[in-house]
């Protein structure tokens, strides 16, 4: 049946065919190939850094292996391959924010990021010790039990019995420095550093509860 409108729904099939068309092609189109991790290529960035870019060793802050000697510096040996990779994708955004860390993570290409996680978390960490006698029973209690009366969950139920953590998700935190465990628990309690599960629990915990608990944690293997 002949129309006024017909050229225009003739138009409108053309180009739907056209869009489809389109689309099929891109479906067939492979996926982006997935990064080539090199953990050599990692354990270099982190020993020599890159003087070309202005870019220090990591060894400098974090120590030998990622086991830092500085209080203050996380160890980083054994950490989860997933969760150092997350974290310094982090660190580019506003999710982590650190005046050093976040300068020289957005330094980092993402296949470098890819390969220092990816050596880091094949290095043995180095044992550390809990230090107060005269709170460590009240921060094993926080790590296996939680404080019911003040809804804070157990550590152990996220971050396991050893504190070796859940890869990607939840840190490895067993034998962490003291000091650098409750600087943590008090950026997040102040919202400084994101997190949904950490910010209303660090909340609950009073100053003495945060290093009773960090002291236990520093002492799991």
């Amino acid at each position: 049946m002949n129309s006024v409108f017909s050229p225009f729904v003739k138009s409108l099939l053309v180009a739907l065919i056209a869009v489809t068309a389109t689309a099929s092609a891109d479906d067939k189109k492979p996926a982006p190939a997935a990064p080539k991790i090199d953990p050599a290529k990692g354990a270099t960035l982190f020993t020599d850094g890159d003087n070309a870019r202005g870019l220090p060793a990591c060894v400098s802050c974090h120590g030998a292996g990622g086991n830092s000697t500085i209080a203050v510096n996380p160890k980083l040996a054994g950490q989860h391959e997933g969760y150092i990779y997350k974290q310094l994708v982090n660190f580019t955004t506003a999710d982590r924010n650190q005046p050093v860390m976040t300068t020289y993570a957005k330094m980092l290409t993402d296949e470098e990021k890819h390969n220092v996680a990816a050596w880091l978390a094949t290095q043995q960490q180095k044992p550390g010790a809990a230090k107060s006698k005269d709170t460590i029973e009240l921060g094993k209690k926080i790590y296996r039990g939680g404080i019911a009366e003040k809804s804070v969950p157990a550590c152990a139920s996220c971050h396991g019995a050893s504190g070796a953590g859940i890869p990607v998700q939840y840190p490895r935190i067993a034998g962490q420095h003291q000091d650098y465990t409750v600087a943590q628990l008090g950026l997040f309690k102040a919202g400084t550093r994101k997190s949904i599960e950490m910010a209303p629990i660090s909340k609950r915990l009073s100053d003495e509860e945060m290093k009773a608990v960090a002291d236990y944690v520093a002492g799991l293997k």
